[in-house]
């Protein structure tokens, strides 16, 4: 199996997980706020917690190792890493723009997620806000490979 779709595998399941959990918080009518997080169930913050780690894991991996991966199967050559995401958005893959805001958003909610609570729960909202986008960019990201391997599928 090539490195490409064993990746492709692991955003799979980051993705779906994700996606899980999204509509788990949108079943709950969760309103990211203090006082609603304080009478949440300890598994119901689990779930939160997870939909981050999630969201998290997906951003990291794809940037990380599949951006580079996919240029590398499409010949498209780079030196460094704000090359493979300058490239990945002018394969329309990404809004740069955009990816560098979920990044600082996560980064801030490493840092101080449970502490500053209530920076924090808008920090999650916007990520969970953001699911579509996330979305978008892996279904790009699967078929920007299938160009190359038309046996990869769809998550």
């Amino acid at each position: 199996m090539s490195i490409l779709k064993k990746q492709l595998q692991k955003v799979s399941k980051h993705y779906l997980a994700l996606k899980e959990y999204k509509e788990f918080i949108e079943r709950s009518d969760f309103k990211f706020t203090i006082a609603e997080y304080e009478k949440l169930a300890v598994e119901y913050k689990a779930v939160l917690d997870a939909y981050l780690k999630r969201f998290a894991s997906l951003q990291d991996f794809l940037g990380a190792k599949v951006f580079r991966v996919l240029l590398d199967t499409a010949g498209i050559s780079y030196t460094k890493m704000s090359e493979v995401l300058t490239l990945i958005e002018k394969e329309e893959i990404i809004s740069l723009d955009k990816w560098i805001e979920f990044r600082n958003v996560r980064n801030e909610l490493e840092h101080d997620y449970p502490d500053e609570l209530e920076e924090a729960l808008k920090d999650l909202k916007y990520c969970v806000d953001s699911f579509d986008y996330m979305q978008e960019v892996v279904l790009k990201v699967f078929e920007f490979a299938r160009r190359y391997d038309e046996s990869i599928s769809l998550p």
